[in-house]
């Protein structure tokens, strides 16, 4: 919970910095590397969290990485968040960043869920009716897994639409239940 409340005040601040700066395309890409290398790599959470290791062991560290890399703002962001003992929340505070900023370009992402891998018409009808429906650009990812039997399940946002064939098997099994036999 902790995580999801850092993630939402420092990454609102970040996507509020950016916009100010004119720097949002800049800021995405270089946040969003640095989530993808964070993601494979645990040794930069692993010393900022370590309580041993002094804080200006950890800026020193975010300057040395960071300095020539990012803008100065968001250097200096990344500064701030070490300051505040924050830095370990840097993944949620990305992700909330990232959700910001393609609501601002009108943008939503997608995760599509099927047994076997869509056709690329499949695919594009997919993308085609989820735009019409939500009116936003749409960025679709793709996730096989077996046990769905068939159909697919759609996460768009915060809804889940379930059109498995494992879903349906379990709601015709809930309903046989429930029938009384005389």
């Amino acid at each position: 919970m902790l995580a999801q409340q850092v993630g939402k005040k420092y990454g609102g601040a970040l996507f509020q910095l950016s916009k100010e700066k004119n720097l949002i395309d800049t800021a995405w890409d270089q946040f969003n590397d640095l989530a993808e290398y964070l993601k494979k790599e645990d040794a930069f959470f692993d010393f900022m969290a370590a309580p041993q290791i002094p804080d200006k062991d950890k800026k020193k560290l975010i300057k040395q990485v960071f300095e020539s890399r990012f803008e100065k703002p968001l250097y200096n962001f990344l500064l701030v968040l070490t300051e505040k003992r924050r830095i370990n929340y840097l993944l949620e505070i990305i992700e909330e960043f990232d959700r910001l900023v393609r609501a601002e370009k009108g943008i939503e992402k997608a995760t599509c869920i099927t047994a076997v891998p869509l056709t690329e018409s499949e695919r594009q009808g997919l993308i085609a009716r989820l735009a019409a429906k939500t009116g936003l650009k749409i960025e679709l990812d793709e996730k096989i897994d077996q046990s769905i039997i068939g159909g697919m399940i759609i996460i768009l946002h915060d809804q889940i639409i379930d059109g498995s064939i494992r879903h349906g098997l379990q709601l015709l099994r809930n309903r046989l239940m429930k029938l009384k036999v005389h």
